[in-house]
């Protein structure tokens, strides 16, 4: 399975409102509650409205389409992670899973995974 490796740094957000929101950036991933209202969005696009904010996020993808009847496949990545104490932030879309590691991580983070069978791109 391929990874992409996404060149951007992301930052975690809680935001106030949708309305500072560069919806033109190339990854934008929002959630919103009856709680919050959270944003990842690559760090030069932070929100202006932001009301807490954790920088230093590298994230890559699991390439191509994942059909819905897959199962497992963001679980065993996070398993490697996890097993060697690496935290996670997942976003998924239609397509597909994102996974976003502290940049302190990611590189030993790929290696882990690439040493696991995974092809990084």
């Amino acid at each position: 399975m391929n990874l992409k490796v996404i060149k951007e740094d992301f930052s975690i957000c809680k935001v106030q409102s949708l309305s500072d929101i560069d919806f033109e950036s190339n990854y934008l991933f929002i959630g919103k509650t009856d709680e919050e209202i959270s944003v990842v969005c690559p760090s030069l696009c932070t929100p202006k409205n932001t009301l807490e904010c954790d920088r230093g996020w590298k994230a890559f993808r699991i390439e191509g389409i994942l059909d819905f009847s897959l199962i497992g496949i963001l679980s065993k990545i996070t398993s490697i992670l996890a097993e060697n104490k690496i935290g996670i932030f997942a976003v998924s879309t239609y397509n597909t899973d994102y996974v976003l590691t502290k940049e302190k991580d990611f590189k030993k983070a790929i290696s882990l995974l690439e040493n696991s069978g995974y092809k990084i791109i």
